[in-house]
């Protein structure tokens, strides 16, 4: 399923988590892994000098400059790439979520492996303002293949993998989302969870509601999945259905919790909108920041189904 995998580092500690998750993956799957750093954004037009992403200060650009820095790509990644088999290690110069999607788009990768933050002190910044790192965010609106975004370390992930939850509104972009969790889910043999949740803040439905109209809607919702997801399932079982009511990113995460998640995956946004000019969800937004184990945002239906969605 996984043949080449991208994945998007600034080389510093921010992105460890990510490393470990991006090198169990090319083992698992036997794939090929470009471990991609953009390193600086030219100060102006072609101009030698480049803003370091790392560190914010001026370099002047070289080939000797560019080696050194992929040598210590390889010093940084050291213990994890005496087991790799299969990878290459670059570095370019541009702007980064630009330089990575050409990249993706170039090399037809299969999926994006990236941190959510691209600096150190950028966490508890993110954290504290709700919102996830601007490389991220424009990666995952272009990218064209799916983008799994790993903020906190994980125990399990992809080398016991067993249980994916997909995250469904029933938008389209969620149809793609679920599209390509089915088809991981059959490849490795992995339990899939449906999982829905209806929105009863006052924010979405703009007044309380009594207990009977929710579930009422609950029942619609799982009704939803049977006939708008499960129609579409083929040849395999091994899937749970789930609808809570609550805010839809807190019970995301406790279910997620609750069946021991290696892997959520989600719609890079909800609404019905052109997916060049989509957003970031509030709702996956919030989910990547806090979830445990990975979380991949799918943006389009190019690398989701390995079956007609129609």
């Amino acid at each position: 399923m996984f043949k080449k995998l991208l994945f998007a580092t600034t080389a510093s500690p921010v992105c460890d988590n990510a490393a470990k998750v991006a090198f169990d993956l090319e083992l698992k799957w036997d794939a090929e892994l470009i471990l991609f750093h953009v390193l600086g954004v030219p100060t102006r037009g072609y101009s030698p000098f480049i803003t370091d992403v790392r560190t914010g200060e001026t370099e002047q650009i070289d080939n000797d400059y560019v080696d050194w820095v992929r040598e210590e790509m390889k010093h940084t990644y050291a213990d994890l790439l005496k087991d790799s088999e299969n990878n290459r290690i670059e570095a370019v110069v541009g702007a980064p979520h630009r330089e990575i999607l050409r990249k993706a788009r170039t090399e037809n990768a299969d999926m994006i492996i990236m941190g959510s933050h691209t600096r150190e002190e950028d966490v508890g910044a993110s954290r504290y303002r709700q919102i996830v790192g601007s490389t991220m965010q424009k990666v995952a609106k272009g990218a064209r293949c799916p983008v799994v975004v790993i903020s906190r370390p994980c125990t399990t992930c992809w080398k016991l993998f067993s249980n994916i939850v997909v995250g469904t509104d029933f938008s389209k972009a969620a149809d793609s989302a679920f599209g390509w969790a089915y088809r991981l889910a059959k490849n490795v043999d992995a339990r899939l969870h449906l999982f829905h949740a209806v929105d009863i803040t006052k924010d979405a439905i703009g007044a309380d509601h009594g207990q009977v109209e929710i579930e009422t809607r609950l029942e619609e919702a799982r009704d939803k999945i049977e006939n708008h997801h499960l129609s579409k399932v083929t040849d395999y079982d091994n899937y749970t259905v789930e609808v809570w009511e609550g805010t839809p990113y807190v019970e995301i995460l406790k279910f997620a919790r609750e069946v021991q998640a290696d892997l959520i995956v989600m719609a890079h946004h909800t609404r019905e909108i052109d997916p060049e000019k989509a957003l970031l969800g509030s709702t996956v937004e919030q989910v990547v920041l806090r979830s445990a184990c990975p979380v991949a945002s799918v943006n389009r239906p190019d690398k989701a189904w390995e079956i007609d969605p129609d």
